[in-house]
């Protein structure tokens, strides 16, 4: 059996609406520790140069460079898994795979488009991603627009 994310390792039934926020969550505890690594790569040497006194910690916080630094790095870590491996690691956890709507993995653009569109999902006070709940095929706002989609990977025989 191909180990590469084929459509016969994947059921087509997309997952629930608490099995993505599963995946979410996992995943968000991940993104905060990524970020803190990436804010002490900014932070620390901040301090080592001016001195952590001199610091304008609001100022920094506001900067739009810093600010669209963070930004790349929370989209860098999804978007690279989706491309790597098609699954991040609260994905694998849930036995989520992201694939395109004709069940190719996804390309940079894919995974960069699904990013943008997920947020507009949850700008929209996550309306976007409650949209699985009345949709025909359970596909979020993302999954429509970037034409991809989640599905289930089943779970590999113990022997």
């Amino acid at each position: 059996m191909p180990s590469n994310g084929t459509p016969d390792q994947e059921q087509w039934a997309p997952p629930g609406l608490m099995r993505r926020l599963a995946a979410m969550f996992y995943d968000t505890i991940l993104v905060m520790a990524v970020l803190l690594m990436a804010m002490a790569l900014v932070v620390i040497p901040l301090d080592l140069i001016v001195g952590w006194d001199n610091v304008d910690r609001e100022g920094l916080r506001l900067n739009p460079f810093y600010l669209a630094y963070l930004f790349c790095v929370m989209a860098g870590f999804h978007i690279l898994f989706w491309i790597k491996g098609g699954q991040t690691l609260g994905m694998r956890a849930w036995r989520l795979r992201v694939v395109r709507s004709d069940g190719e993995g996804v390309g940079f653009r894919d995974a960069l488009l699904r990013y943008l569109c997920a947020i507009l999902s949850w700008a929209a006070l996550g309306l976007g991603f409650l949209w699985i709940l009345v949709d025909r095929d359970n596909l979020a706002w993302h999954d429509r627009l970037s034409h991809t989609r989640l599905v289930m990977v089943k779970k590999k025989d113990s022997q």
